[in-house]
């Protein structure tokens, strides 16, 4: 088991914990207004979106239901192994509801495509996708989140809930991890 040491580790700081929550009340606001009076249900993508739903979550002003989701595409590996898993499903039925796709990153969007197709088969009201972060170049075919917090460049990021085979999510800053402490 390799012993991390986040300050050797991150090569540099993307966002501060003051950008990340003013970011985050902004993307509340903006679902806020789009859903007035509605009772959106609000589906996390375990476990690397956990930091960012919770608090966006809290920052909402308006009445949600909340429900979590789990895939995997990455395994311990810094690249998309391009299968989608589902761990574990949604409890709530979306039939005729609103649903707000609470996701980490967009990379390849195979992810997102993958649970926009199989939340659209339960045939709910609506279904929008936010993504805390975009890679810059996650290429035009892949699905792409309604909103999005922050655009990043094509480098492997950690923190706030995002890991690297289970390290970093604790951090509360995006950060970019140096290289050679993934290098496979």
């Amino acid at each position: 088991m390799k012993i991390t040491n986040e300050k050797l580790d991150i090569d540099r700081i993307l966002y501060t914990p003051e950008q990340i929550a003013e970011r985050v009340d902004e993307i509340a606001r903006t679902l806020a207004d789009r859903y007035g009076g509605e009772r959106p249900v609000m589906a996390c993508v375990l476990k690397g979106a956990s930091f960012f739903y919770i608090d966006l979550c809290r920052s909402m002003r308006s009445h949600i239901e909340m429900d979590f989701i789990a895939v995997s595409s990455y395994g311990s590996k810094s690249k998309s192994s391009g299968v989608v898993r589902l761990i574990k499903d949604l409890d709530t039925d979306i039939e005729g509801k609103h649903v707000i796709l609470v996701e980490d990153i967009i990379d390849s969007g195979l992810t997102l495509k993958y649970l926009i197709e199989l939340f659209s088969s339960r045939k709910p009201a609506s279904v929008t996708t936010v993504s805390f972060l975009k890679k810059t170049d996650c290429g035009k075919q892949a699905a792409q989140a309604d909103i999005f917090g922050f655009e990043i460049p094509n480098e492997f990021v950690v923190g706030y809930g995002l890991d690297y085979a289970g390290y970093y999510r604790n951090l509360p800053y995006i950060g970019v991890l140096k290289p050679e402490c993934y290098a496979e």
